[in-house]
Order: C-alpha cells, then structure tokens, then sequence
C-alpha cells in the first residue's frame, strides 16, 4: 500500500511538474506579448508626445506590361525608419505594410513628427512574390504639402523574375494540361487537383516563405469569369427543356423530307441545319440529338452513316464559330475582350458562310462514290415512317421555348446597346422557361437540375481559370506573350498567321477551351502592342483556329467525340486516321480561307 501510495504521489508529482512547465512557458509568453504591447504603447506614448504631421502616400504599382500588380506588398520609410500605417486603403498579410489593390493601386496614411518632412527622405519599397523587391526614394521636394497634410505620389514598375512560385505554378499547370488534353484524368478532376494544389501551397509552404506565394484566395475568386460560366448555365437550362419536344428529331425528318432520297442534297440540308442551330445552341447536344436520327436514315439509303456524321461534325464547327454564343472559346473571347454577339457575327460569319460552301463541295468530292450507292425502295413509306416515329412531342412548351429563345436571341444581338453581359440574357430566359414548365408541370425541377445542367462542366471552367490566373500571376503568361511579340518581329501579319496557325493546329489535338483561356491574356497583351491590332483581328485569329482547329482530329472538340461514340455504340466504328484523313484536309481549307480573309480585311 505504501509503494501504491508513493507511485500515485510521484504520478502526481510528474504530472505536477508538466502542469509547472506549461503554465510557466505561458507566463513567459504572455510577458514577452505585454513586454511588446507595452513598448508599442510606450512608443505611441512618445509620438503623441509631440506635434505631428500626416502623409499620405498613394500611387500605382505596374508590370513590364503596364498592367496593374494587385496585391503587392508596399512599405513606406522615413530616413529609413519605417513607418506604420494607422489607416491603409487595402490591408496586408504581413504587418505594418499596405497591399495594392486588384488595379495596382494603393493608399496609406501615416503619422510623421512635424517638420521632419522638410529634411527627410520618403522610401517606399515593394514586394510581391514572382518580382524583383524594388524600393525607390523621394526627396522632400518631391512631397506636396496641402492644408490638411503631406501628399506623394508614388508609381513604381517591377519586373517579374522566375522564383519557387514561378517553376511549382509552371509544373502544376503543364502537368494539368496534359492531363485535361490526353484523358488521362476526367477533365474536371484535372482542373481541381491543380488549382487547389496552387493555393494549399501558397497557404502553407508560402506563409512559411512568401517565395512560395502563388495567389490569394482573392485573386483566384476574381480570376473566374461569372459571365462565362452563367452564360453556358443559361443556356444549358433552355436547351435541356427545348430538347425534351422532340424539336431536333422532327427537323433531321423534314431534312429528308426535302430531300426525297437525293443524298448530295440531303447531306447539304443537314449540314446546314446544324451549322445555324450550332451557330446558336451547344453543338454538342445537337449532334447528341441528330446521331441517332442521321444513323437511321443512312442505313435506310443503304450508305455508311460515316459519310454523312463526318460533314455535319465538320459544320457543326463551323456553324459554332459563327456567334459569340456557339462555342466556349468564343463565349472566353467575347467576356474577356468586352466583344458584342454582332462583332462576332459580323467579324466571323461570313467567312463561316463561305466554308460551309467550300464544306459542301468537298463532301461530294470526297464522299461522291458512297453517295451513290444510296437506294431507297420506297421512300414515301420511309418518310412516313419517319413521321410516325419523330414527332413533336409537346407542341405548347416547344411554342413558349421558340418565343422565350427569340427574345433571348434578340438581347444577344442589343447587348452591346443596354451594356448588359449576355449571361444576363439567357439566365433570363432560362427562367422563364424554367418557370413555365414547372407551372404547367411539364418540367421536373430534380431531373432538370442533375441531368441537364452540366456541373461538371462548370466545375471545370471554374478550376480552369484558377489554373490559368495562376500562371499570370506568376508571369509564365507574360513569358509566352513576350516570346510571341519577339518571334513575330513587332509585325501584325505574322502576328495574326502565328495565333492562327498555332491555335488551329494545337486545338486540333488537345482541348480548345484551356488552350483558348490560356491564350487570352497573351492576345490582349499583344493587341495593345502592335500597331494596327486595335481592330480586333487577333482575337478573330484566335476565334477562327481554336474553332476550326477542332475539326483536324476526332478528339479535336467535344462535339466529335460525342457523335464518334455513338457511331461506335451503333455499330459504325470510326478510326483515328480514317477520320484526320477528311478533317484535317478540311481543316487547312478552312484556316487558310480564313488566314486571307483576315489579311485582306484587316
């Protein structure tokens, strides 16, 4: 019992002497904190003793691209003492520093002993991860003295320099990339890894070292275009309850309606049909409509169905690239650049136009023997059958669909007269078209959210542009633009070949919307650099190969792969080279033709 009672008491004596150690280890803390807080206090103390003057320091911070730097770290000294801000126009991380804001701007006021300005130097430094720190001084003839103060202006230019941040961001976004461009990761998956991988290290390892600070939490928020991402919402809503009347099955049977068996001319009216309903809707649901439609009428003609998918994929590009509305790049165009739903159709459609000609002149060419062993026994019964079986299937939502859609289609077009963002627009008309049909009971509020709104799609347009304002952050952009502007010599023509020809060939192969998003911010910059750009001619190259180059191969858009796997899921598989062999072909066609159009005209 004794032995008992002695180990409880030197339990009790261990567990003491922790409890001793902690508590003392607390007081020393909390004394160094008053010690501080004291000195702090007493320093104040100090200052109010004596008469003092304000100065306000304001000014902008640029990169080599006179850009503004937003969140850049600025300090402020006195005969290189520095200075605390008791007010500041955007606050800092790190204490006793202000932060410029999303423009490059920033403010700080500041209490200074009186007459000390007269015989003083101001020192204002700057610091943001990826530059150079830079500070610059201003002697006090350069301080403005006003009624109420002291003012400096102070405008500083940094240059970028590729640091931790630069190479961990670079590797990040390359292995993304690949990752989106091959399908070695769903694309969304892809995207998130690497823009929450980029902020957990700039939480983490760059709070222990700034050198490792990719971006803020703020920064990547304002980097994701709201526009974008509710304007493809929008319309994904209206398409999802347009698509359940049957409207697309009715319009490919009136196709052949029209045609009464000639293939040539069956093949040109489909082509059409859906070169204008891309030009307006996501092209993919359209060809995710017609496949089925367009398989059975081709086996019905006794011709492969892969002679007539390949034309209208081929148009359904090409239609795409018409409006501000018809693909994603063009939509990333249109919000980033401010451009209008009539530049787009006026910039774009006619040469739109002009290789939906050349596209049906080369479909006889190509496929003019397949063409002709179609042979139909009894096309009237066919064409009855085809009535039968596509049918409008609720004519009043497809009548307030049809209304609801032209009036969306008529605020794209005035867009630019009300400045109100196209998003704005189908929102509105997903609306009302959402509210009709849950009043009459025609559309199920829970199907309609989780089958026909893509969230994945929009989870990955968000990531992706945390991804890519990443990399500008970090000044990879800024390298790629550069390069650009130097390996083009300064000249608009080669300027405008260069983002043509890359962006087609490049999109031809890997994903278009992340190779468009990363695209603009180097065309803008090179828009406001070389003369005679202001027309807005890069962003139409930009436009026409990102477009157009989906074309080149079956992976090229989304729209492809969709149509080629249900062929395949059909029975009419389509191989890679069989396919390049006629869209690549057609490719070149059409990017030359819009290559000339370009010079010619701009």
């Amino acid at each position: 019992m004794k032995e008992e009672g002695y180990k409880f008491r030197e339990g009790k004596t261990e567990i003491l002497s922790v409890s001793s150690f902690v508590a003392l280890a607390i007081l020393l803390v909390f004394s160094q904190l008053s010690f501080a807080f004291d000195a702090e206090k007493g320093q104040e103390s100090h200052l109010q003793g004596q008469e003092m003057d304000l100065l306000e320091v304001f000014g902008k911070v640029v990169n080599p691209h006179n850009s503004g730097v937003d969140d850049a770290e600025i300090e402020v000294f006195l005969n290189g003492k520095a200075l605390k801000p008791f007010h500041r126009g955007h606050y800092s991380h790190r204490a006793g520093q202000i932060c410029t804001e999303s423009d490059g701007t920033f403010q700080g006021l500041f209490q200074v002993p009186k007459e000390t300005l007269s015989t003083s130097t101001i020192t204002v430094k700057v610091y943001k991860p990826s530059y150079k720190e830079k500070d610059i001084s201003f002697a006090s003839s350069q301080i403005v003295k006003t009624c109420s103060g002291y003012l400096l202006k102070a405008d500083l230019k940094i240059k970028r320099r590729t640091g931790p941040a630069f190479w961990i961001a670079t590797v990040i976004f390359v292995l993304a990339y690949v990752l989106i461009s091959f399908e070695l990761l769903h694309r969304t998956l892809a995207a998130m890894l690497g823009a929450v991988t980029m902020l957990v290290i700039s939480y983490t390892l760059g709070t222990i070292d700034p050198e490792y600070h990719i971006l803020s939490y703020e920064s990547a928020i304002h980097a994701i275009d709201m526009n974008v991402i509710f304007l493809l919402m929008g319309m994904m809503i209206i398409v999802g309850i347009l698509k359940h009347t049957g409207i697309f099955q009715w319009c490919a049977y009136k196709c052949y309606q029209i045609a009464r068996g000639n293939v040539i001319i069956l093949s040109i009216i489909l082509m059409s049909f859906t070169a204008v309903v891309s030009a307006f809707l996501d092209n993919v649901t359209t060809m995710l409509l017609l496949t089925p439609v367009t398989i059975e009428i081709a086996t019905s003609l006794g011709i492969s169905p892969v002679t007539l998918l390949i034309p209208e994929i081929l148009a359904s590009n090409i239609g795409g690239t018409a409006t501000l509305i018809g693909d994603p790049p063009n939509i990333m165009i249109g919000s980033y650049a401010g451009l209008t739903f009539v530049d787009f159709v006026i910039n774009l459609a006619p040469v739109c136009i002009i290789s939906m000609v050349i596209l049906a002149v080369y479909s006889k060419f190509v496929y003019s023997r397949e063409y002709s062993k179609a042979h139909v026994e009894d096309i009237s019964g066919f064409i009855a059958k085809l009535r039968e079986e596509y049918k409008i299937t609720d004519s009043n939502l497809l009548t307030v669909g049809l209304i609801i859609m032209s009036i969306v289609i008529a605020m794209f077009l005035t867009h630019g007269y009300w400045h109100m963002e196209v998003s704005i627009a189908a929102l509105f008309g997903a609306g009302l078209l959402f509210t009709y049909g849950l009043l009459t009971k025609k559309v199920e509020l829970t199907k309609l959210i989780e089958r026909d709104i893509e969230w994945a799609t929009l989870l990955f347009f968000i990531f992706l542009f945390i991804l890519v304002g990443a990399v500008e952050e970090v000044g990879l952009l800024d390298m790629i633009a550069d390069g650009v502007f130097h390996l083009a010599h300064g000249s608009l023509v080669a300027s405008v070949c260069l983002i043509l020809w890359v962006s087609a060939i490049t999109s031809a192969f890997v994903d278009n919307i992340p190779f468009t998003a990363t695209m603009l911010p180097i065309v803008a910059y090179l828009t406001k650099v070389i003369p005679g750009a202001e027309t807005g001619v890069l962003w139409w190259s930009l436009a026409f190969g990102a477009c157009f180059g989906g074309n080149g191969t079956m992976i090229g858009a989304s729209a492809n792969v969709v149509t080629l796997g249900i062929a395949e899921s059909a029975g009419f598989p389509i191989r890679f080279l069989e396919y390049m062999k006629v869209g690549f072909l057609y490719m070149v066609l059409s990017v030359t033709m819009a290559n000339i159009w370009l010079l010619l005209f701009y």
